[in-house]
């Protein structure tokens, strides 16, 4: 017979908001044989995202930025599994079945779904098609299996036209990830050109585009200009005001969001901050890799749940509102636009912040207490340029260069999770001081599309 003391607490999403939430529920009712918590990922590990970019350019072995979920969590039931569906109203998430396992019922008395974005593509059906992505280690591995298959090719390629679509690599979106995405890409390329005699550096074009008139929004102007002057001066064309229409696996289509488009070309005279203005329609390409944005992933979108540009909707306490026992947090929440709530960019930061509140929301309600809203001060952002330089924000002060770079570092470090992994980090970034890059192109293929998810006659509830 059911316990009906007892209360289920079911977390959807493995990422920073999902484990951070978890962990601090496990904190509060450690010692409560009658709060049972539960939670769902596809993937059985947390992924540092941030350091991606790193991971493509070879700086950071693969497996270093992944954190088994398991060694995290102590009083935690976890699933590995594909949600197939949220029924708010029965209080119950239906976890699909294979042609191996069966679906599973999951019911619960308190939900939480932090289950993150998804790549936006903005409705660019060939782009997404034919464009890298740089969202989960796949396509880090992907991606850098990429780049040293371009370099191979166009070491042999004869074909002046093919060779130069070969060594033309387009990043699309000019935030963290694509700045930084371009830095590393640059700075490995620049590495590893002398094992190839054929192919100069400056054979090499790595070309950012970003469709507003500056890069890194959100960073004071000054340290954007600092980190877009720095990309340029180290080769990295710069391409402003240029939105993608199309890219075909070939050629990228831009359209001009401004007069004319504002294109950064390193050179002696552009290092004195002279910048070349022209019109471009097109670049001729092999290689677009897209960092231009996130969207809810699907499920979100097909909910029951109300939503804004997809993304859930709660109120000042992180709650759904017509679902008083739901929980919203990170990237695929958004506060009310009724409520005069801070608006924050939806980063890593903010879904950890959301999470401990809405674990705290959680403890507080389960107690029969009135609930804390949501207050956050910003602490500030960071970004890598390339070449040990960043550039740092926090509560105010403005740090550009290598202090920024060694600020990023030791932030980053001091969130990974457990000692082994930071461990491991920091040897990484120390061998890179003394050892080049290693260009072993890993025998790694893209996943065949998704097949439909099968049940099986059976189904297991779990209460």
């Amino acid at each position: 017979m059911q316990n009906r003391d007892k209360k289920r607490i079911l977390i959807l999403g493995g990422g920073f908001a999902g484990v951070e939430c978890t962990l601090k529920l496990e904190s509060y009712f450690k010692n409560n044989p009658n709060i049972e918590i539960t939670l769902v990922s596809e993937d059985n590990f947390l992924l540092f995202t941030p350091m991606l970019p790193q991971v493509a350019s070879g700086t950071i072995e693969t497996r270093h930025i992944v954190t088994p979920i398991r060694t995290l969590i102590k009083k935690t039931k976890f699933y590995e599994a594909k949600i197939k569906n949220i029924d708010p109203h029965g209080k119950i998430v239906t976890l699909f079945g294979t042609t191996e396992n069966r679906g599973m019922r999951i019911h619960y008395d308190f939900l939480v779904v932090a289950l993150g974005s998804q790549t936006n593509f903005f409705g660019l059906k060939d782009v997404e098609e034919n464009s890298y992505k740089m969202s989960t280690i796949n396509d880090a591995i992907l991606l850098r299996n990429r780049i040293i298959d371009l370099l191979e090719q166009a070491e042999n390629e004869t074909d002046p036209i093919m060779r130069k679509r070969f060594l033309q690599l387009v990043i699309v979106g000019g935030g963290f990830a694509g700045v930084e995405t371009a830095g590393e890409i640059n700075d490995f390329i620049n590495e590893v050109a002398e094992y190839y005699p054929s192919i100069s550096y400056k054979d090499v074009k790595v070309t950012l585009i970003e469709s507003s008139s500056e890069i890194l929004a959100g960073f004071p102007q000054k340290l954007a200009e600092f980190a877009k002057d720095k990309l340029v001066e180290r080769g990295v064309e710069v391409i402003l005001d240029a939105g993608v229409t199309s890219f075909n696996g070939q050629e990228v289509t831009l359209k001009s969001q401004a007069e004319s488009n504002k294109v950064l070309i390193g050179s002696s005279e552009q290092k004195k901050g002279h910048y070349k203005l022209g019109e471009l329609n097109s670049i001729q390409t092999n290689t677009l890799i897209w960092t231009a944005g996130t969207t809810p992933i699907d499920l979100i979108k097909e909910s029951l749940f109300k939503t804004t540009k997809g993304r859930i909707i709660v109120n000042e306490f992180l709650q759904v509102s017509q679902f008083p026992n739901v929980f919203a947090i990170g990237d695929c929440a958004i506060f009310n636009p009724s409520l005069s709530m801070k608006k924050y960019s939806p980063t890593a930061q903010i879904a950890e912040a959301h999470a401990k509140f809405a674990a705290k929301n959680l403890k507080l309600l389960v107690n029969g207490k009135q609930m804390i809203p949501f207050e956050y001060t910003w602490k500030g952002q960071s970004a890598l340029i390339g070449k040990r330089t960043g550039v740092a924000s926090f509560f105010g002060i403005n740090i550009a260069g290598f202090f920024a770079f060694i600020l990023w570092r030791n932030l980053y470090l001091s969130k990974i999770r457990g000692w082994e992994k930071k461990l491991r980090i920091w040897i990484d970034w120390n061998l890179d001081l003394f050892f080049k890059r290693d260009i072993s192109r890993l025998k790694v293929f893209k996943k065949d599309k998704p097949v439909d998810y099968k049940e099986l006659d059976e189904v297991d509830d779990v209460w």
